[in-house]
């Protein structure tokens, strides 16, 4: 399996009141600063990987599109440098729909960029002003057109399940949404997430979040608009036309090696977990000093790495093989999933077991948090 590569720029012009990302508002951005700490950031990574084939680069934020295309061409170079390029190699940076960026679209699809995935968020002025986004629902699709000229593959974000939402609603958003011709579309429900302004707001009540069972109503009708429409569900929130699925995201999903640098960057490689520093302020300073970005790196036993792949394999649609993955780290199958449970979630029509492969069905992915808890043995989550 090849090794994905995840570049974080922690910038952003403000913070949205749901983002809990590692995102930062800053007066200004000394580039060339940047430039050299993500290089030798990059190499550090290089060394601990060998001259392996990169299959995929993923720009994600923050808002990467506020990077100077120059810049993020000396990254793609610098890549190249230290790695194999795929013959196919997928490299998404992600996007906010505003004017200012669409105009560097250009520029950054000379710079190597053959995906982009766009924060559209919504299709209506009123809900992307609830959402705090800066652009409008004009602005957005412009962009979108803009990118559709310029990248082979496009994406784009919705944020559904918002407050007093109904079917209907949604329905014609999804719908709307689905016409705008890309294989790609990533729809997630509105989370609450502790530490952001609408946590806060929930909190003084200005206004009430959909409650799960309108929600899980509107998780059921989005999979079942997108299907009809050809671009089913992959993974629990993402869908795409067969062939247009985010390869880079597969490689976490399928729990393949990844480096990640910048600010707050995860990695996985070589049975290593690494976690760069998430202030940038502190991140250059720890590459000043040390030469990367790294907080904390520690190796991962085999047992948690088999419940992190087990949790990320059946959030996909295609699931995954048991025997296969506990071979993979010398465990059973019985390791894994207990047997009891399996046997009792297939018998209820919440998982597909067969010939060694296990899915969760349609009935069973609204209760997916609930399932995996039940599948997953307790030793091997707390074996970390």
């Amino acid at each position: 399996m090849g090794l994905a590569l995840y570049i974080h720029w922690p910038f952003c012009l403000a913070k949205c009141p749901y983002c809990d990302f590692n995102s930062h508002v800053r007066a200004s951005v000394d580039v060339p600063d940047w430039r050299a700490a993500l290089f030798a950031d990059m190499a550090h990574e290089a060394k601990a990987t060998g001259n392996r084939e990169l299959t995929s680069i993923f720009f994600g934020g923050g808002t990467p599109s506020l990077m100077p295309p120059a810049l993020v061409a000396a990254l793609i170079d610098q890549a190249a440098r230290h790695w194999q390029f795929a013959p196919d190699i997928e490299i998404t940076l992600e996007a906010n729909p505003s004017s200012v960026e669409a105009a560097n679209f250009a520029a950054l699809a000379g710079a190597g960029i053959n995906r982009v995935s766009l924060g559209l968020q919504a299709l209506d002025d009123a809900t992307l002003k609830f959402l705090g986004r800066l652009h409008d629902a004009r602005e957005g699709l412009a962009a979108l057109d803009v990118a559709q000229r310029h990248f082979a593959r496009v994406s784009f974000d919705l944020i559904y399940a918002r407050p007093g939402q109904t079917p209907e609603q949604w329905e014609t958003e999804l719908y709307q949404a689905l016409a705008l011709g890309t294989g790609h579309v990533s729809l997630y429900q509105l989370t609450i997430e502790a530490g952001t302004k609408f946590a806060t707001m929930v909190r003084e009540h200005a206004f009430e979040p959909l409650p799960d069972d309108p929600a899980g109503d509107l998780f059921a009708l989005t999979r079942e608009i997108t299907a009809a429409a050809g671009i089913p569900a992959y993974e629990i929130s993402n869908h795409a036309r067969p062939g247009e699925e985010s390869r880079h995201n597969l490689t976490y999903w399928r729990y393949g090696d990844y480096v990640g640098i910048g600010p707050g960057a995860h990695g996985r490689r070589g049975g290593v977990a690494t976690e760069r520093h998430k202030k940038p302020e502190n991140f250059l300073r720890a590459v000043a000093e040390a030469g990367h970005g790294i907080a904390t790196q520690r190796a991962l036993g085999d047992k948690e790495q088999a419940a992190e792949a087990v949790l990320m394999g059946l959030r996909l649609a295609e699931g995954l093989d048991p025997e296969a993955l506990a071979h993979r780290f010398g465990l059973t199958a019985a390791d894994l999933i207990r047997p009891d449970k399996r046997k009792f979630y297939a018998d209820l029509g919440f998982l597909t077991d067969t010939d060694r492969h296990l899915t969760v069905t349609e009935a069973g992915m609204p209760l997916l948090d609930a399932l995996l808890a039940e599948l997953v043995p307790a030793a091997l989550v707390t074996s970390s």
